[in-house]
């Protein structure tokens, strides 16, 4: 019979298997958007300019932010289990607030290598950093009311589709950090909010309360049974919810020119912000993988494990590297230079670079390249934070 977990004696394997799988595959995303040759004509996901193989590269990534969003609030439960209630809602608001700022400061700079700031982006990290404050209010309240509340926003909020603040302004600029995606300009400087956080918090509540069969005395053989129970429920609730067509998403899916198309435009969901059916598309999985995956420790796994291990730390320099590598190419085999990599303005789905780019193999090349390459850094940063326990502030990257 396997043995309740402790978390006191190790971390939990499955979970760091998963967040370093999605942590590799995010930053296939990020090189695509910057090397592939469509990546700024249009979207990867159109289902009339696009392919099977583009499709599937950019849909995969789907799974990256939701589930690293739900595991963030799972470490946090996990981590009050050696803290009062009062110590983890400091390290949340704390850290919430770090992430944030380095969302606007170093993560910007890397997006751009822009040092006038011309662009700012509110996106994956400030919806984390964000999510955590919230979180740092709500782990004060009842067990069964937070779980509530984080159904109530992953499951209600796109009641709130058709509510709409147009302008160039700031109610306009609150309301797109709530629920609304959209481009401001303001004194020169071009904002970007591309994840408003309302259904975010609700997916990290939801993270949160899945940290109490994580405890230690919690039966795994009970924990995998609930883990499969609630994965694929999730599944079988996107697949009844979009069968339907007419809530949870605010894109419907539609018949298309092939069987095969019309099954892409079915699994096709919204992200910004994260639908209800999108967030079902992609936790239901995750937790699958939890549950098969609690005992597995093998070579891969454990290569796997260590970029979930360290992922801000992983995040911060896949960044700069993939940003640095683009501006090299396209010095050395484009006519376009490196210049136009230090960026002033946007030029994502424009015809600014109209031209520019790599084949979707490149584009996997240098994935693979840029991921082999982090990890000895990786498992470096890896061990000095297990052996420098003592440094508080190795928890804050």
């Amino acid at each position: 019979m396997q043995q309740p977990l402790s978390v006191h004696a190790k971390r939990i394997g499955s979970i760091d298997l998963l967040r370093g799988l999605v942590m590799i595959i995010m930053a296939l995303d990020h090189v695509r958007d910057y090397f592939h040759q469509g990546a700024f004509l249009y979207d990867p996901l159109d289902l009339e300019k696009t392919s099977t193989a583009l499709f599937f590269t950019r849909w995969i990534t789907h799974f990256c932010a939701p589930v690293f969003m739900f595991l963030a609030g799972t470490a946090a439960y996990i981590s009050g289990q050696k803290k009062t209630k009062k110590e983890l809602s400091l390290f949340l608001l704390t850290r919430g607030l770090w992430l944030v700022l380095l969302e606007l400061t170093l993560i910007g700079f890397e997006w751009n290598f822009d040092i006038t700031f011309s662009n700012i982006y509110f996106i994956v990290i400030w919806a984390l950093g964000i999510s955590m404050i919230a979180l740092a209010g709500l782990i004060h309240l009842p067990y069964k009311l937070i779980l509530v509340i984080g159904i109530v926003l992953v499951a209600g909020h796109n009641l709130l589709d058709n509510v709409h603040v147009t302008g160039n302004n700031l109610p306009a600029f609150g309301w797109a950090l709530l629920h609304q995606m959209n481009f401001f300009t303001w004194h020169g400087k071009n904002v970007f909010v591309g994840y408003p956080v309302l259904p975010w918090i609700g997916v990290m509540a939801l993270g949160y309360c899945l940290g109490i069969l994580y405890t230690r005395n919690f039966d795994a053989a009970k924990r995998k049974k609930i883990l499969l129970r609630i994965g694929s429920g999730a599944i079988l609730l996107f697949i009844l919810i979009r069968f339907i067509n007419v809530y949870g998403d605010p894109s419907q899916w539609s018949h298309q020119q092939s069987a095969w198309f019309t099954v892409l435009s079915f699994i096709k969901a919204t992200k910004y912000p994260p639908s209800l059916l999108y967030i079902l598309m992609t936790l239901g999985p995750a937790l699958l993988f939890l549950a098969v995956t609690e005992n597995v420790s093998n070579r891969v796994s454990k290569i796997i494990s260590i970029y979930g291990r360290v992922p801000m730390f992983y995040y911060i320099l896949h960044i700069f590297l993939v940003h640095l590598l683009t501006l090299l190419a396209s010095g050395w085999f484009t006519h376009f230079g490196y210049r136009v990599w230090i960026l002033q303005q946007p030029l994502w789905f424009s015809t600014s670079l109209k031209g520019y780019g790599f084949s979707l193999g490149i584009v996997y090349l240098v994935w693979i390249s840029i991921v082999v390459s982090l990890y000895p850094l990786c498992k470096w940063y890896d061990k000095y934070k297990t052996s420098h326990k003592e440094k508080w502030w190795l928890s804050y990257l």
